[in-house]
C-alpha cells in the first residue's frame, strides 16, 4: 500500500492595503476642523433645533442644506462605551482605553473618541468627561487628544446652551488628507495557491468547470455560474488577446513606471475569462482591442512583468467579443 500524497501547502502572506484620501472641505466642515485647531468645538443646528456634533452639511432627515453654526462645550456626558484592551498602531492612545460616544454640553448628538481611564471599571454610561486638547493642533479630529474624566456628578451638565458662531477664523482649513489603511493576512486558498505556484514556473494554470466547461483564470475554486467546484487544472496561454484597455496618466506611489502606460484585460488562449496586465514594448497610443500579446518575465520574477505584442495579426472581434 502506498501512502497518499500530501496536499500542497496553502499560501499565506501579510497584506497591507493603503491609500491617502484627499478631499476638499465645505464651509461647515472647514469651520469645524479649523475650530478644533483653535480649541473651539462647533456644531450645526438643524431646522427643528437639533444641534449636531460633529456637524453635517445636510440635514439627515430632510436633506436640506444646514449652515447655522453654534459653539458647544468642551465637557459632556458618555452615552455608551466599549473597552479597547489592545490598542492598534495610530489609535488615539497607546495604552488601553475606552471608545466612548460623548454628547457634548449643548449638543444633541454624540461624538466618537477615546477616553483615557485606567480600566473598564472606571467607565460608566452617564459619566461626565472633558476634552484633553493635543499639544500641537493642525485642524484635524486628532486635535482632540482624547477625553478624560471630569470631577462633576453625572446629573450636572452645563446649564448654558450653545452660542451662535460665525465660523470665521484666520487661515481656515480647506482640505484634509486621510490615510486609509487595512492590515490583514491573506490566504488565496487551494485554487489560487496552485495558480500562484504555476506562475513561479512561468505557467498560467486555470481550472475548468465540469458543467459549462469555462476555464477560469485566475481560478476561483468554483464556477460562479454553475455553483460547482472546479478541480480540473488547465494550462492556458501563454499568448493572449487584448479585449479592453485603459491609458494610465497618473503615476502611482511606489510604482517605478513612467506614465502614460496601458493596463489591459487580456484573454489568454484557452481561457474563458480575461485577466489584467500591463502592456509594454509598444507606444501607448498603438495599443488596441484585438492586439495579440505574450508575457514578459523578469529574472527571478514570480509573475509576468508585462505583456508585449507577439507580431501576429490582430484577433478577429468575434474571437474575443464574449470575453469583453
Amino acid at each position: 500500500m502506498t501512502a497518499a500524497a500530501s496536499p500542497p501547502e496553502v499560501l499565506r502572506a501579510p497584506l497591507v492595503v493603503e491609500f491617502p484620501f484627499t478631499r476638499s472641505l465645505g464651509p461647515v466642515q472647514s469651520a469645524f476642523l479649523t475650530g478644533l485647531r483653535e480649541g473651539v468645538l462647533l456644531g450645526v443646528r438643524t431646522s427643528d433645533g437639533t444641534v449636531m456634533v460633529p456637524p453635517a452639511e445636510y440635514d439627515p432627515v430632510t436633506a436640506e442644506e444646514i449652515r447655522e453654526l453654534v459653539e458647544v462645550g468642551c465637557t459632556g456626558t458618555v452615552t455608551t462605551w466599549a473597552w479597547n484592551g489592545s490598542p492598534r498602531p495610530q489609535q488615539p492612545l497607546d495604552t488601553p482605553f475606552a471608545w466612548v460616544l460623548v454628547r457634548l454640553d449643548g449638543a444633541d448628538t454624540a461624538l466618537l473618541h477615546a477616553l483615557d481611564v485606567p480600566g473598564p471599571e472606571a467607565v460608566r454610561t452617564g459619566m461626565r468627561v472633558r476634552v484633553r486638547w493635543a499639544a500641537q493642533r493642525s485642524g484635524a479630529i486628532t486635535d482632540i487628544a482624547c477625553f478624560e474624566p471630569r470631577d462633576a456628578p453625572a446629573d450636572q451638565p452645563a446649564a448654558d446652551g450653545p452660542a451662535a458662531h460665525d465660523g470665521r477664523f484666520e487661515e481656515p482649513v480647506t482640505g484634509i488628507v486621510a490615510q486609509a489603511r487595512l492590515d490583514y493576512t491573506y490566504s488565496p486558498g487551494r485554487a489560487q495557491t496552485a495558480y500562484i505556484n504555476g506562475l513561479s514556473e512561468r505557467k498560467t494554470v486555470g481550472e475548468r468547470c465540469p458543467s459549462c466547461h469555462k476555464v477560469y483564470v485566475p481560478p476561483r475554486g468554483a464556477c460562479p455560474t454553475c455553483g460547482i467546484a472546479t478541480t480540473d487544472q488547465v494550462e492556458v496561454g501563454p499568448a493572449g488577446t487584448v479585449t479592453t484597455y485603459c491609458i494610465v496618466n497618473i503615476k502611482a506611489a511606489n510604482l517605478d513606471i513612467d506614465v502614460p502606460y496601458v493596463y489591459a484585460h487580456i484573454a489568454l488562449d484557452g481561457a474563458g475569462l480575461a485577466l489584467h496586465g500591463r502592456i509594454g514594448g509598444i507606444p501607448y497610443d498603438q495599443v488596441r482591442m484585438g492586439l495579440r500579446v505574450e508575457p514578459v518575465w523578469t529574472e527571478g520574477g514570480r509573475y509576468p512583468d508585462h505583456y508585449r505584442p507577439t507580431g501576429e495579426p490582430d484577433a478577429d472581434y468575434d474571437a474575443y467579443k464574449e470575453l469583453i
